[in-house]
């Protein structure tokens, strides 16, 4: 095959890049200069950047934007947000400002556990394994000792181990389910490292218990990984007031208003397709301060939607009610963050980004980032209950087109001047430059 190569990883960057252009491009002089146009021209920053991951060969940007007028808990944020999607930021600073008069936003962490397994493969009888367990279990703990040292001097730790049975599922597999502090650190190496070892002292011991016969002795470890469901690592972010204070510009009838939001929320809660669409609302928002917080947005992600389908169908992760007089507008939510360790501390613009939020604890970002998704989705439906979530989508993306199609800065003034009291459609955007260049 023409297109395959050994030792790829073992090319210069230079020589990674000239064998991508020769095997794929035809115009290499204006493929190179894009590669190259995006390094940084700090060499030690770029340098810094190679050695992220693998095979790099350039830089892929996205815009960091900010959200200002976030009040939580009484204190102010501007929320840095790194996404790509029109309207995002915009909405969430929107909704900022809405409830900034109205009290700001309310979050609390509910816990912080964290969960990782040891998943293997027992031939022999449950009870006897049970006992084992329980012989076994202090030296789990003590051997790790050395790992755990560090986190134990911060509050962190093991918190507990488990053992549990899944050989009704798959014949003969069992688990260690092992439950986690780690404090400001999203953890993810730590518990992995512990997994690791309880695996070793598992084998180990079993290999020279004597109650155990030769079959149950050789114990199979399948894997040794830390879970990214978190549904013990929760997070809970509210807004509310009085259904007459929701009253503003383009919400002249507030109690026509609150009923309709919550019939959204609703129909999100009991309708999967509905749903899905809904939460990937509230990931926007969430997404976009996992990312400019060096923080993993596909654990969060992953963990997330696990939860929403964790009643057996999948369901809205925020909630409302309209009782008394009063507007309630809520979401709860697994988020497992870290300030410290990871991109963290390395990565210029996560630095940046968490020196703007006032160098939060994880637990001051876990409501940070709840808030974020919150507000998100108060945009969203509000728009999608209100003006319809076109005209301020497409607005947005108005800059997009004109970008797309190589708008001058003079036709830029003109047709966003047009289109302030047009509809935005991509087809009628594209008919107005056409009919401006003729």
């Amino acid at each position: 095959m023409p297109n395959t190569i050994s030792g790829f990883s073992k090319l210069s960057k230079s020589d990674k890049i000239e064998w991508l252009l020769d095997t794929y491009f035809n115009d290499k002089t204006n493929a190179r200069a894009l590669v190259k146009g995006y390094w940084n021209t700090d060499d030690k920053l770029q340098k810094l950047h190679d050695e992220f991951i693998e095979n790099t060969i350039t830089n892929y940007y996205l815009p960091l934007g900010v959200a200002p007028n976030f009040l939580i808990n009484g204190s102010h944020y501007t929320i840095p947000m790194a996404i790509e999607e029109s309207s995002v930021v915009a909405a969430a600073s929107k909704a900022a400002k809405f409830w900034l008069e109205r009290g700001g936003f309310k979050a609390e962490v509910l816990s912080t556990e964290k969960i990782g397994q040891v998943h293997f493969m027992f031939l022999g009888d449950f009870k006897k394994l049970q006992i084992f367990f329980n012989y076994v279990k202090p030296k789990l703990i003590s051997e790790t000792a050395t790992i755990t040292k560090s986190m134990e001097r911060r509050g962190g730790g093991i918190l507990d181990i488990e053992l549990r049975d899944k050989s009704e599922d798959v014949p003969n597999y069992y688990q260690l389910h092992a439950t986690f502090e780690t404090m400001d650190a999203m953890g993810a190496n730590f518990i992995n490292t512990c997994l690791e070892q309880f695996a070793t002292t598992l084998k180990y011991e079993a290999s020279t218990y004597e109650a155990f016969d030769a079959k149950e002795k050789d114990i199979t470890v399948i894997m040794s990984i830390l879970s990214n469901y978190v549904p013990q690592c929760l997070v809970r972010a509210e807004v509310s007031c009085k259904i007459k204070e929701l009253k503003s510009k383009d919400i002249p009838h507030p109690e026509e208003f609150a009923q309709k939001f919550k019939q959204a929320v609703s129909i999100a809660e009991i309708e999967p397709y509905r749903a899905v669409t809904h939460n990937k609302g509230i990931m926007n928002g969430i997404d976009a301060v996992v990312l400019a917080t060096g923080n993993d947005f596909r654990a969060v992600e992953a963990g997330v939607h696990a939860y929403a389908a964790k009643e057996g169908t999948y369901s809205s992760l925020t909630h409302c009610t309209v009782e008394n007089g009063v507007f309630r507008f809520w979401i709860e939510i697994p988020l497992a963050l870290g300030t410290v360790g990871g991109l963290t501390s390395i990565h210029p613009l996560v630095k940046f980004a968490l020196e703007m939020l006032q160098k939060p604890s994880a637990r001051d970002l876990m409501q940070i980032v709840a808030v974020a998704g919150l507000a998100q989705n108060f945009g969203a439906v509000k728009s999608l209950t209100t003006t319809g979530i076109q005209e301020g989508h497409m607005k947005m993306h108005l800059m997009n087109i004109l970008n797309q199609f190589e708008a001058t800065e003079a036709e830029k003034t003109k047709l966003i001047e047009h289109f302030k009291t047009n509809v935005v459609t991509h087809s009628l955007v594209v008919e107005a430059i056409e009919t401006l260049r003729k």
